[in-house]
């Protein structure tokens, strides 16, 4: 199931930034009093009547060539082309200006709803002065006040209200649903040609449940795969070829319908930052995730090459200690027979069950090779285990106090679990409860 996307657009300084980290609960976008200070957009997970959502702050829309505020006014546009509902703030004190008429133009154009939000009304005096926003011709104008707080409820209340109908898509629990991800010109679309060429097994093209992706179903060895295409294979115009964090959105959409996902990293270029901020948003949405070293074929080839690669890896990118790592060059295909069999085994592994019994043998040998520890005079007592679910595989571990647990002890039985039972390619969640 799709989660519904808002976009916060506005010209520069009129607060989309402070209603965005109320609305997200925690401090992410930069808030300081300059206009254009938010540069990029900046997505995160927000919820309001049950409902949760992916809210997008944008920077701002405003007239003029200046290279910023052109490519502000372009990310501001992919943002508005990915959204369900928009809210376009405006800024109560200063009534409306000539770069918000800019940006009425813009949004009348997307066939979007649109929420219409007058921020910095601060006190019930300002509230009067909310109507000439009638004139932009979006309804009701919803007055707010990101510093205070005030009138976001009924706001939300409202783009609730727009969100799309949410429908559960059938899924096939025997096809392994798999999306690359990564920085752009790290060669998705090139590794995405070269598995179907090498499979030439093609089934079908049809069309995804999320509006800007093409799924691409294959057959190998009796193992039925959808590649989830988040390539860039159909760029529309050359915003999408520019703006890089556009390619996160799209990452973000392909995750939520993958079991496994393809973190891809450039082996010529190395590893940067951006390549651990998106391989994390698989870890966080509890996917298997391999890790793919592409165009292998440009590293000088030695003995100790792959090892020094690997060491690198697993110094960046600790987080995924649990991941394989596979090099390949989707360029010349050297290494692409590697790429599908580890997908195989970590769609298995993220779908792996426990038997209670089995499971509790091997906790009750970890806590005798490593007993639990004492906190203030008080002794951890690990009672049983059992787990709870999969995708990702869930374990409960029922104890005489949770907060006992102390975090590297509850990694030490991960890993117990992991030497006994594999998971390779696989996150694993481990929750300590009292037993009642």
């Amino acid at each position: 199931m799709r989660s519904s996307i808002v976009a916060i657009v506005g010209r520069p300084n009129v607060g989309k930034s402070t209603i965005f980290n109320r609305l997200v609960g925690e401090r992410i976008s930069i808030v300081e009093d300059v206009p254009g200070v938010t540069r990029d957009r900046i997505y995160a997970e927000a919820e309001w009547l049950n409902t949760t959502f992916r809210l997008i702050d944008t920077g701002g829309i405003e007239l003029g060539d200046e290279p910023l505020l052109v490519q502000m006014r372009e990310q501001a546009e992919v943002a508005i082309r990915e959204a369900d509902v928009i809210i376009f703030m405006v800024n109560g004190r200063e009534g409306i200006t000539a770069a918000d008429e800019e940006v009425t133009k813009i949004l009348f154009k997307s066939n979007k709803p649109v929420v219409l939000a007058v921020n910095k009304v601060d006190n019930p005096e300002m509230r009067e002065q909310i109507y000439e926003f009638y004139a932009l011709g979006f309804g009701e104008p919803y007055p707010i006040s990101g510093t205070h707080g005030l009138g976001l409820g009924d706001l939300l209340d409202q783009v609730v209200s727009l969100f799309p109908e949410r429908e559960n898509v059938p899924v096939d629990e025997d096809v392994i649903h798999f999306s690359l991800i990564g920085r752009p010109n790290v060669g998705k679309s090139s590794l995405v040609n070269a598995i179907l060429n090498e499979e030439r097994v093609i089934v079908s093209d049809i069309a995804g449940t999320t509006r800007d992706a093409i799924d691409t179903s294959l057959t190998r060895e009796g193992h039925d795969f959808v590649i989830i295409d988040t390539a860039g294979m159909r760029k529309r115009g050359k915003i999408y070829e520019s703006t890089e964090k556009y390619s996160i959105l799209r990452a973000l959409k392909a995750i939520e319908r993958s079991d496994v996902v393809l973190t891809l990293i450039d082996a010529e270029t190395g590893i940067i930052e951006q390549d651990k901020k998106i391989a994390g948003y698989a870890h966080d949405a509890g996917k298997a995730v391999i890790i793919v070293v592409n165009k292998w074929d440009t590293i000088q080839q030695h003995d100790q090459a792959m090892k020094e690669f690997e060491e690198e890896v697993r110094a960046h990118f600790q987080f995924l200690d649990y991941a394989p790592i596979v090099y390949l060059s989707a360029k010349t295909k050297k290494r692409i027979h590697t790429l599908l069999p580890k997908v195989i085994e970590a769609s298995e592994n993220h779908a792996k069950r426990v038997e209670t019994n089995v499971l509790n043998d091997v906790i009750m040998d970890a806590l005798a090779i490593n007993p639990a520890p004492t906190k203030h005079g008080k002794k951890l007592k690990v009672l049983y285990a059992t787990q709870v679910a999969v995708k990702p595989p869930t374990f409960v571990v029922f104890v005489n106090d949770p907060e006992l647990m102390h975090f590297s002890y509850q990694r030490f039985l991960e890993n117990q679990i992991r030497e006994a039972f594999g998971f390779e390619g696989t996150p694993i969640k481990i929750y300590a409860r009292r037993r009642n």
